[in-house]
């Protein structure tokens, strides 16, 4: 999900499209479905990148870079959306949490860990 996401910044210039995928999660009721909650992750990485503090450097993250490089730096209310849509789609009840949960991988702990200090900087 979080890749396909990076995908939709294709010839965007403005943060709209990260906004809506951040509101999406925010205004999503608990337990927060894990593809909502996936996209809304990876709209907050490109805010850490719009930051120029990113945590996530793959073959995903070229879409990313370049939509960067058209747009301006966030405003401090989309950082804070983002890391206020992080918080949302990590809670241990939503279907995120819990499949990280079953996998039994604490990575991704870590990771959003690296994200929130990231937006929160």
């Amino acid at each position: 999900m979080g890749a396909d996401f990076s995908w939709e910044l294709d010839g965007h210039k403005r943060w709209g499209v990260v906004k809506a995928a951040l509101t999406r999660a925010l205004r999503n009721s608990a337990p927060m479905d894990s593809d909502i909650a996936c996209t809304a992750i990876a709209a907050a990485e490109v805010v850490a990148h719009g930051l120029g503090r990113p945590t996530q450097s793959d073959a995903y993250t070229e879409s990313v870079e370049m939509f960067v490089g058209r747009s301006s730096r966030p405003s401090k209310r989309l950082t804070r959306q983002a890391a206020l849509a992080v918080d949302a789609a990590t809670r241990d009840d939503g279907e995120l949490a819990q499949l990280w949960a079953a996998a039994g991988d604490s990575e991704w702990r870590v990771a959003i860990s690296r994200l929130r200090g990231a937006l929160n900087a």
